[in-house]
């Protein structure tokens, strides 16, 4: 995809003038970076940054018994939830891989927003919309919202500062309002930290944007872009879909099966997915540290006395570790634990490494 075909966020204008560099994800132009990715990652963990993530996919499924057909549908029970709570859920293909992860809003019995992944929004939105019974509507409002994240420590402060609601519980969610505009506010985020993600309107983004931007960096933190993004999301051990998920990698493997609610009757994929939970899944995904210094990056053979056992899905510097760390799918019959040592190969070098069970840093999300 050029340059000129790639989506553009509702503040691609103030990401410029804030200093930001670009780069496509997803079929968007991001913001990757403002202070420095380091930087933007450490006001994250010990203070707050705000993100602008307007890619991110929004999509509407409303009509007598949403609800239901959603739970019939995706993996997660929504049966543990109700109105004002979210859910991090999976929509699964029939042979147990996934079309994408995404966060379920559950506003009543007869509604339920979703937001998936940028460059999977459609996918989703059509194999919802093909099965969806009579009376029910699913809609693309993929460029009606945007989604603006505050993450860290002090995240709380700076929505309180804005009189939008801050005292609520993880994975719950709230309509309020700002400067007379209406704004979703929920407890969600992709960083590891206290957290909160706000959906104003499209138009309204630049805005709510901008007094964020002013009280973050009152309170000491920074704007951060995609980057530190995924340096947080991978010291947190989530997956990102093209990594550590796909129609090829199972929510088992990915070590996701906490989101598939198995005493239900229904959704699509079960049958395979039980298949697979009771044989066992040929592979699972660890997390891998560097005992020496070297670059770890996605796609890079794993090996254990010389030969192959895996491989790298992410891969990264953690500013928080001061080290190299990876996501990597392993052979389960490979009988590798944590604290085990094995190589990954970089650049025909073999880079000693430990294993270790996600998460590489401590999750501070409640």
């Amino acid at each position: 995809m050029s340059d000129a075909e790639l989506l553009q966020g509702p503040l691609r204008a103030v990401h410029a003038e804030l200093g930001a560099t670009f780069a496509p994800f997803g079929g968007w132009e991001m913001p990757v970076s403002y202070a420095g990715v380091v930087a933007e990652h450490t006001a994250v963990r010990e203070s707050v940054g705000v993100f602008d993530v307007s890619h991110l996919g929004k999509a509407l499924v409303v009509g007598p018994g949403a609800a239901e057909f959603v739970n019939a549908s995706l993996t997660n029970d929504l049966g543990k939830i109700g109105p004002g709570q979210a859910q991090y859920t999976l929509c699964a293909t029939e042979t147990g891989g996934v079309t994408d992860d995404l966060i379920a809003y559950y506003v009543s019995d007869d509604e339920v927003f979703l937001v998936p992944n940028a460059a999977n929004t459609a996918a989703v939105v059509a194999e919802l919309a093909a099965k969806a019974p009579a009376g029910i509507t699913v809609t693309d409002q993929h460029r009606e919202f945007g989604v603006l994240a505050v993450q860290g420590p002090k995240s709380a402060e700076i929505l309180a500062a804005l009189g939008l609601p801050s005292d609520m519980e993880y994975m719950s969610f709230a309509d309020a309002t700002f400067g007379g505009v209406t704004v979703r506010v929920c407890r969600t985020g992709y960083t590891g930290e206290h957290g909160y993600e706000l959906l104003p309107a499209w138009d309204d983004c630049e805005k709510v944007f901008r007094a964020l931007v002013a009280e973050v960096r009152a309170a000491g933190g920074e704007v951060a872009g995609l980057g530190a993004r995924d340096t947080l999301r991978t010291e947190a051990g989530y997956p990102l879909h093209g990594h550590e998920l796909s129609t090829e990698i199972s929510p088992l493997q990915a070590r996701c099966g906490w989101a598939i609610g198995w005493k239900k009757p229904e959704f699509w994929g079960r049958a395979a997915l039980v298949a697979e939970k009771e044989a066992g899944p040929a592979r699972k995904m660890w997390g891998i540290k560097a005992l020496d210094r070297g670059v770890l990056r996605q796609g890079q053979t794993v090996m254990r006395d010389g030969a192959p056992i895996g491989e790298t899905t992410s891969g990264t510097f953690s500013p928080t570790l001061k080290v190299g760390i990876a996501l990597a799918l392993i052979d389960s019959d490979a009988g590798v634990g944590a604290g085990d040592q094995i190589d990954v190969d970089v650049r025909g070098r073999a880079l000693r490494c430990e294993v270790v069970n996600p998460p590489f840093v401590p999750v501070n999300t409640k």
